[in-house]
Parts: structure tokens; C-alpha cells; sequence
């Protein structure tokens, strides 16, 4: 049984960005040994996602366009307000992101998929996204394998 976690760190460089973490999970896999069993890719924070979808530079507009919609950083004058948009007096920081842990939610911070023969199962188009939505920002993703892997190197009868 391999189960193992390694924790990736992802630069953001704008605001809203989605960033193509399908490689780093292919080589944490590959690494890993894993024969079958599952991988799960997971964002530690709050106010970013972890998503999977096609991988084309038209989708990633319209994914942050449409959260962005759903989500805004500041609502439309004469609408709602955000309540966490405050002070927070149980950690004197000032909250301002509101908008952005709502798109977390909404996005979503994990994702698993199968692997099987040693290699993830996905779509052919299927990416995986980390979602910055409070950049720019050092982040930590982390990426967790779990199941039957290939057995060790057999040690030589000279060790």
C-alpha cells in the first residue's frame, strides 16, 4: 500500500489566474510508484480552487468572467453587501475578500482521479486548475496518492 502527500507550491502572478497543475500531478504519480489506486489534488486555502476542465486559454477567461459574475469583488452600489468585508475583531484583521472565498466555494478546492497502470485517468481535454482568486500569491497545493504500488528495488545479495 503507498500512500504518500507531497505539498507543491504554486506562484500566482494576477489577480484571478487559473494555473495548469496537470503536470505536477502527473510527476507526483509517476514518482509516487503508484499501480492503481486514486490521486486527489487539494488547495490549502481559502479564497482559491482546485477545478478541472478543458484546457484552453478561451475557457480560462470564461470560467474567472463567469465567477467573477456570480462572485464579485465588490457588489454592484445598491445591492447586497458582504458581511466578512469588515473588521474582524476575533483576529483584528481586516477582511476584504468576501467575494473571493465565495468563489472558492463555489469552484471548489479538490479534485480526485483513478489511476491505473501507473498513470492518472482522465479525458483526453481534462486539465487540472489551481484557481488564484486573491493573487498575487505563493500558494500550496497539496497532492495526495493512495493505493497499490510497484514493489521496492530488490536489494542485490551483496547489501
Amino acid at each position: 500500500m503507498i500512500v504518500k502527500l507531497e505539498r507543491i507550491e504554486v506562484q500566482s502572478r494576477k489577480d484571478m489566474e487559473m494555473i495548469d497543475i496537470t503536470p505536477e500531478v502527473d510527476r507526483v504519480v509517476a514518482q509516487s510508484r503508484l499501480e492503481n489506486g486514486m490521486v486527489m489534488a487539494l488547495t490549502t486555502h481559502t479564497s482559491a480552487a482546485v477545478l478541472v476542465t478543458e484546457g484552453i486559454e478561451c475557457l480560462e477567461r470564461d470560467v474567472l468572467a463567469h465567477l467573477e459574475r456570480l462572485a464579485p469583488k465588490e457588489p454592484p452600489d445598491g445591492a447586497y453587501g458582504y458581511w466578512h468585508n469588515r473588521y474582524l475583531d476575533y483576529d483584528g484583521r481586516l477582511g476584504f475578500n468576501a467575494g473571493d472565498h465565495l468563489k472558492s466555494i463555489l469552484g471548489g478546492v479538490n479534485c480526485v482521479f483513478p489511476v491505473e497502470n501507473g498513470k492518472m485517468v482522465r479525458g483526453s481535454r481534462q486539465r487540472i486548475y489551481f484557481v488564484e482568486f486573491d493573487g498575487p500569491l505563493a500558494r500550496t497545493v497539496l497532492i495526495q496518492v493512495l493505493g497499490n504500488g510497484g514493489a521496492p528495488d530488490k536489494l542485490s545479495d551483496d547489501d
